[in-house]
């Protein structure tokens, strides 16, 4: 099954400064029973443009590939993207896995000119956020 179409635009613009900007706009997949990754492209001055829906995986892992996520960012000549999965099992923790697939997508990011600013980590409460918890590689502040 593709994901193509399934995206949303969100008005009024909203800008991201800090992760609690952007959670009430994705905070909803935090509920979700499978995972679901996110791609959240963002114009120049931080406003968001458009919320992917990349994949949706398993109960508790999805396969997600920098070609499917920069394709998005491309089509929508984000300045910027902000990635995002939510964990059904609502534990915020991020395994080995997410940090190998974040380390994937920040490199891939600076191949193509587009900076990976965060990734969340999302249940239908609370998020994780990686640049607040100095897990960003190689990443520029939002």
């Amino acid at each position: 099954m593709t994901y193509d179409m399934i995206c949303e635009r969100r008005g009024p613009e909203t800008k991201v400064t800090s992760p609690a900007d952007l959670y009430p706009l994705i905070q909803r997949y935090g509920a979700k029973r499978q995972e679901n990754f996110l791609v959240v492209t963002l114009k120049g001055d931080q406003t968001v443009q458009r919320i992917h829906l990349v994949t949706v995986g398993l109960l508790n892992r999805t396969l997600i590939h920098p070609r499917e996520v920069f394709l998005k960012a491309i089509k929508d000549t984000a300045a910027s993207i902000i990635i995002a999965h939510n964990h059904p099992s609502g534990a915020l923790e991020p395994s080995r896995e997410d940090k190998e697939a974040t380390a994937r997508l920040v490199s891939a990011g600076h191949l193509l000119g587009i900076e990976v600013l965060d990734h969340l980590i999302i249940s239908k409460t609370a998020f994780f956020s990686f640049r607040e918890n100095d897990l960003m590689p190689l990443a520029k502040a939002y």
